[in-house]
């Protein structure tokens, strides 16, 4: 291992000098310090000297950054990020700052991460979530769901506008016309600008609320999530197999804490009258028809009903 006193000797050889020298010339002569020099005039190259090893990381981030092969191979040294250059007055004399900048795709990527906190699912297809969404595309995959797709454009937009309304969305639809994947689109869009949201798989979720009957505190805290987030979505309602005690004693609690303060919206199969008809019956009890009623109160007067048409997606795949 070579010894610091070798090491000193060998820097102050002639050979070692006149690459460090020819190191130096190239950096001071690139296109890149000469602009910065230019931006701050108050910058002296001997001031430039005691900073090569900045200089030469902000060249090399800036060339990195210049032919990008994209954020999961970024090759500079902190992932997603760039060295940035500054000047600043340090007790009257200019010094060369360093920092760690995000650049665009990490500043978008961070975006992303924070939509997505925004947003929880149960039981949904996180490819619905997940997937990159573009307006253009949606309206122009099935000219038949266009209306619905205008509407549910629509509903976004006032929202932004306006603040969350009190009143949600009903898509109905027969099987794969894309209504979980406009709600997902619809989530995704409003996640952007602040807003939390819940969608929920109601076959396998009450399913699951079953099973938290004797688990207190896991059934407090997911209705809790669900009163409070700002948009809800009941996804494919209908198609459970409700108990009187999910139907009366958990959607009912929901629904009746969320009207008049927040939207509630819906997927389904079924019309709001098909709905009230399915509402009205539990495995248990047979039909009760006055407590389907007492459902739907909390339920119809709470949204606009958008009818989505088209062909069924699911089967071309």
């Amino acid at each position: 291992m070579e010894s610091l006193g070798e090491l000193l000797q060998r820097m102050q050889s002639s050979s070692f000098k006149e690459r460090s020298e020819r190191l130096t010339g190239e950096l001071m002569g690139d296109p890149l310090v000469r602009e910065f020099r230019a931006e701050h005039p108050e910058v002296d190259e001997r001031l430039l000297r005691i900073n090569m090893s900045k200089l030469y990381q902000y060249t090399k981030d800036r060339r990195s950054c210049d032919n990008c092969p994209g954020l999961e191979r970024c090759p500079n040294d902190f992932q997603g990020h760039y060295c940035k250059l500054t000047v600043e007055d340090i007790n009257g004399i200019p010094e060369i700052v360093e920092r760690r900048a995000p650049c665009a795709l990490q500043l978008a990527w961070q975006r992303e991460q924070q939509v997505r906190q925004r947003i929880r699912s149960f039981y949904v297809d996180e490819r619905a979530l997940k997937e990159g969404y573009n307006a253009v595309e949606i309206a122009r995959k099935d000219l038949q769901r266009a209306p619905a797709v205008n509407q549910v454009f629509r509903y976004i937009n006032e929202v932004k506008e306006k603040g969350l309304p009190t009143t949600g969305l009903y898509l109905e639809g027969s099987f794969g016309t894309g209504k979980t994947f406009l709600m997902g689109y619809l989530l995704h869009e409003l996640a952007l600008v602040g807003y939390t949201g819940v969608i929920v798989y109601m076959p396998d979720f009450v399913e699951d609320l079953k099973s938290m009957f004797q688990d207190g505190q896991k059934l407090k805290d997911t209705t809790d999530m669900l009163k409070n987030c700002d948009l809800l979505i009941f996804d494919d309602i209908g198609a459970e197999n409700l108990s009187p005690w999910v139907r009366d004693h958990v959607l009912g609690s929901i629904l009746n804490y969320r009207m008049n303060r927040k939207p509630t919206l819906y997927t389904s199969n079924y019309s709001l009258e098909g709905l009230e008809k399915h509402l009205s019956f539990t495995s248990k009890d047979g039909e009760e028809i006055y407590k389907g009623q007492r459902l739907m109160d909390r339920i119809r007067p709470f949204v606009d009903v958008v009818k989505v048409k088209g062909d069924n997606q699911r089967g071309g795949q």
